[in-house]
Formats: C-alpha cells, structure tokens, sequence
C-alpha cells in the first residue's frame, strides 16, 4: 500500500512504519485469523482496515479520536502475520503506532488510573504481591466497581501463593551440557510462582547451569504494547545492561509475551542511537522459549529419560499467541509433550484464536476479552483432556478463570510444569 508516512514522520519509527503499511496488499488473507474480526465482523477492526486507519492518522487525513476505538480493540495477537502472504510486520506497525500515539491522547480519569496502576505494579512482584493480597478482600464488592478497576479484580486467583525464591545461580546436575540466563518475569512470580521453579529444576536436572540476574527487571512488554514507550525504553536499557549475552549459551524465558518482547528490543530502540541498537540485536539473537531450547538440548543427545504417566493421560497443548505466532514456536512444546510416555497430546478447536489475555487487553477491553475466553475454554473442554498446557502467564490466568466459571476439572499447567511432574512420577 503506497504511503507517504517517511515524509510525515522521518524518524526511525516512521520508516518502521511506513515499511510496515507499504507492504500490504489488501488481499483480506488476514480477516479470518483476526479474533476481533471473528467475533464484530467489521472491516475496521481487522487487520486490513486497522492499516488502513493508521494509514491515514500518519498522513494527517484523519483524526487520531476516529481512529482508536478500532485500533484499541487490537489484541496485538498477531495472528494476522502467520496467515499474511505478503509478509506484513503488523506486529512492529501497531506497537511503533502506539508509541507515537499515546503522547497525544485524552483518556478517561479512571482509565489513565488504570493504566498507570497495572504499569506500576505489574512490574514490581513485591507491590503485586501486595496489591493481589488487597485485591482478594475486595473481590465480592467488585459487583459495586465500575468496569474499569472491576476487570482487574475478575482475573485475581482466589488464593495468592507464597513465593518461591530462586537463587542467583542453580548449578548444573551431573555432566554440564549448558548454561543459560533466565529471565524470570513478573506478574508470574505472584501468580504462578512454580513457572519458575520447575523450569529452573528441568534445566538443571539436563546440566544446565541457570543463571538468574538479581538486578534484572521487567521485559518491557506491557508498556511497549499499551503506547509507554518511554517506561518500555527505560526497562529495556536496564536488562541491555544486567544480560550478557557472550556469558552464556541463551537467555531463556518461560513466557511468550516476555521472550517476544525481548525479541522486540530491535525495533523499539531503533533510532535511538547506534550503541543501543546493537545491544539490542545483539540480545534478542540470544533470546530463546523454555521449549526450543529444551527441544534443541533433546536432539544433541537427548532429555533425562522422562517416568511414565500413572495412566493414560490426555494433555490440550493451547498455543499462546506470542510465542505461536510472534516468534513461530509451535512444534518444539509439542515434541516435548509427546516425549511423556503415557501421555496423549490432543489438539484445541480453533486453536490459532487468541484466548483473550494479550497483556493488559483484558483488563482494558474485559467484554471481548471475556467472549473469546469463554470460547478457548469451551474448545478446551471439547478435548476431553485432563491437562491443558500452555507457556505464557497471562494464557494460564485465562484459561484458568474462564475453566472455573464453566465449572471444569481440567487442570492448567506451564509446559515445564507437565515435564517436572513427569520426572517427580506425580503425573
């Protein structure tokens, strides 16, 4: 699609952009993989018509208030870029247009608030922690909130589990064959606490050193998805800083939406000078899910042999969006799986629709996010499985929520969680 974004904006994040925009082709290949445009069925909030908006906004033609109703929608799953022929980056053109835009936006009191708290928080496991506590008190009044804080209290788990400190180094068990730099995440360290630890337990019973940087913070995701950008920058220098990438053999994350926003730090620090650019590339090529490496680490002679499932077992492999379709990372989790023996991996009903999470969406947009929750736990109950699997926090929170409300006994596990079961005997 012919643009003249460059000229409007010449800056590094213009040309992203631009480049973005100039390769769509409006061929519609994106419309069904798009979950909003399943669910509204309005050419604005598809892919093609958000394009096509923030086309116009860019080039002045239209005003940006017309604009963010459909734009803000977005779930950013991008699932339109697996199923797009021409290879559009829709991913980097709405969050670089999110950057840009948010500066000049007029939000709601309650929204600004908000948006300011989950920043705030989410971030800072011992504030979360603490904000979660609260939070659980104030649940059954949240009849009585406006949507806006209502939704927040909606995803908090009926009991906040006790942390689980991890050490700064795990050392490997028994021959070394690796060593990694974790990035150990956020709201995850509130929520779901063992995530970590039995990934830490996994590597280190196949001889990997774990290495976990005290001083490292947040991945930057969230702020860099909801048009933060200068906090998504000031996250993103501080973990340039604490990761070296030539001290070890990846940096590893057992969260979609953290490894891919790590992935991202080449298009977020673009422009923003040459020493941080590099370290910047130089980092994401280091960036590797739980699962690839795990698979990678299988086929240069294999995982410590797995203990056979009790009985028969039937595990939902649900594919989170940041990691099935941002950074293409399908067949390695489920190898992993099907490594069990005893287990049955099984398939969920249109699969590739996004579960609703998507960072802050489901906070910001509760109604969408609820309906296509409540449509990923049906297809997982249609399964028939006893475990549904995924390898991002804010999946497991949905599925997890939107299980219970349908009543189902099927129980929501991390990919390394089934695999530190599988080797304690306890599936």
């Amino acid at each position: 699609m012919k643009n003249e974004i460059a000229l409007h904006h010449p800056d590094a994040q213009g040309q992203i952009m631009g480049h973005a925009v100039d390769a769509c082709v409006h061929c519609g290949f994106c419309l069904p993989a798009c979950p909003t445009y399943q669910v509204l069925g309005d050419e604005m909030d598809s892919p093609r018509g958000r394009i096509i908006l923030m086309k116009e906004v860019l080039e002045g033609e239209l005003p940006l208030y017309q604009a963010t109703p459909y734009l803000d929608r977005c779930l950013g799953c991008v699932g339109c870029v697996t199923a797009c022929p021409s290879g559009v980056p829709y991913g980097e053109l709405i969050t670089s247009f999110r950057g840009w835009s948010e500066p000049q936006r007029s939000r709601p009191v309650i929204q600004r608030l908000t948006r300011t708290a989950v920043l705030t928080m989410l971030p800072r496991p011992g504030l979360f922690r603490a904000g979660a506590q609260i939070g659980r008190f104030a649940k059954p009044l949240a009849k009585l909130l406006p949507q806006a804080l209502r939704a927040p209290l909606d995803l908090l788990p009926e009991m906040v589990q006790p942390a689980q400190p991890l050490p700064a180094f795990t050392p490997a068990q028994g021959m070394k064959r690796g060593r990694v730099a974790f990035l150990s995440g956020c709201a995850q360290q509130v929520l779901t606490p063992n995530f970590n630890a039995a990934t830490v337990r996994v590597l280190s019973r196949n001889g990997v050193e774990v290495i976990i940087p005290p001083a490292q913070g947040c991945c930057g995701a969230a702020a860099m998805h909801t048009g933060a950008r200068p906090l998504a920058l000031e996250q993103a220098r501080r973990n340039l800083e604490v990761f070296d990438p030539g001290d070890v053999d990846a940096i590893v994350s057992n969260a979609a939406g953290c490894g891919a926003g790590l992935k991202e730090y080449p298009t977020l620090l673009a422009g923003e000078g040459k020493q941080d650019e590099v370290r910047a590339v130089t980092l994401a090529d280091k960036v590797q899910d739980i699962s690839v490496y795990l698979a990678d680490l299988s086929a240069r002679g294999g995982l410590e042999p797995f203990m056979p499932a009790s009985r028969p077992v039937k595990v939902a492999y649900h594919d989170a969006c940041h990691l099935a379709h941002a950074q293409g990372v399908r067949a390695e989790p489920r190898a992993l799986i099907r490594s069990i023996p005893g287990v049955t991996l099984l398939e969920v009903p249109q699969g590739d629709l996004c579960c609703g999470s998507a960072g802050t969406y489901n906070i910001e947009q509760p109604e969408l996010a609820g309906q296509l929750g409540d449509l990923k736990a049906r297809n997982v109950v249609a399964t028939g499985a006893d475990y549904v699997v995924s390898g991002n926090v804010g999946c497991h929170t949905q599925l997890q929520s939107h299980l219970a409300r349908l009543g189902s006994s099927v129980r929501v596990l991390h990919t390394t969680e089934l695999l530190d079961l599988a080797y304690r005997g306890e599936l």
